[in-house]
């Protein structure tokens, strides 16, 4: 009898400091609820800033222009960007160079309307960005960010993700992977094309990313392709390569391309030099080594005279 009144005591104990156990948690968790649902439904209560417009569609003139271009982040003090001016005109190859922190994908992200512009006016195809409904708009372009983004799918879908009004067409796929020097990598995968990525893309390397997000953009068919330092995981070899197998594909499309080497940019048609948001320097390569200071020390600080002059 005493056995017996030990265990029913014991499970009529442990219920109970189950119970206050749980009751503390509920305490302390309670908190952390509260201060994450105001958070979420101060996001989800945000206004919206960025507006359509009305065009939906324009001729493919492949223009970029900036006109006297400033931004600052919303309740910011500095400007991040000022007076920043440029045209590209159709198949040119715009490039972006400058410190950390001074302003080139800051500068991308405005084409794209993540941000609006503070001040000054961007062109795509002779009308005002802000004209344009956000679908349109970003139809016309093909972007690869810094950090490549992978999706838990094959790679033939991680490559034709996305949808800007056109059909897809899958036979350019293996044209695709040459060109963005894929190929190689994909090929020797278990599946082929198929192959079933990992979620955050953790079963290719940082490379092999940067790769099929190239071959994203490339699929994508775009107006304009915008290239935000997607080149930095690549070595020298693959980068050059690429670069040069890039240009003959996309010899008709306008592209912008924010660089940390001079190599990868080097043979644009025009580099623009940012220092603390405003333009330092605006030429092609030569030019810039000549007249421009910034540009002339970062060069130095990656290449040898001798590999300058011969460039």
């Amino acid at each position: 009898i005493l056995f017996g009144d030990m265990i029913v005591f014991s499970s009529y104990a442990m219920q109970m400091i189950m119970s206050f156990l749980m009751l503390a948690m509920i305490f302390m968790m309670y908190p952390r609820a509260s201060v994450s649902a105001t958070r979420i439904l101060e996001v989800l209560e945000a206004p919206i800033t960025i507006h359509d417009g009305d065009i939906t569609d324009t001729p493919s003139l492949g223009t970029i222009e900036f006109k006297d271009v400033s931004f600052k982040y919303p309740d910011a003090d500095e400007y991040v960007l000022e007076h920043v001016s440029f045209k590209a005109n159709k198949g040119d190859t715009i490039a972006f160079i400058g410190s950390t922190g001074s302003g080139k994908s800051t500068l991308v992200n405005l084409i794209e309307r993540f941000y609006d512009v503070s001040s000054g006016e961007i062109f795509i195809d002779g009308h005002n960005i802000k004209s344009y409904t956000q679908k349109a708009l970003r139809s016309k372009i093909g972007y690869v960010s810094q950090k490549a983004v992978m999706f838990n799918d094959s790679v033939v879908e991680n490559i034709f993700f996305g949808d800007n009004g056109k059909k897809r067409d899958i036979s350019k796929l293996n044209e695709i992977l040459q060109v963005s020097q894929a190929a190689g990598f994909v090929s020797e995968m278990d599946d082929k094309e198929q192959t079933r990525i990992a979620f955050g893309g953790t079963n290719v390397s940082g490379g092999q990313k940067q790769r099929l997000s190239i071959a994203r953009a490339i699929a994508f068919d775009p107006e304009f392709l915008i290239f935000d330092d997607s080149f930095s995981a690549l070595d020298y070899k693959t980068d050059a390569t690429l670069r040069k197998a890039l240009k003959q594909y996309t010899k008709d499309t306008t592209t912008l391309i924010v660089g940390q080497r001079i190599g990868t940019i080097m043979n644009a048609n025009q580099i623009i030099v940012l220092d603390e948001g405003r333009v330092v320097g605006q030429g092609t390569h030569q030019e810039l080594l000549e007249n421009c200071q910034v540009y002339k020390e970062i060069a130095l600080s990656q290449l040898s005279k001798e590999e300058l002059e011969n460039a």
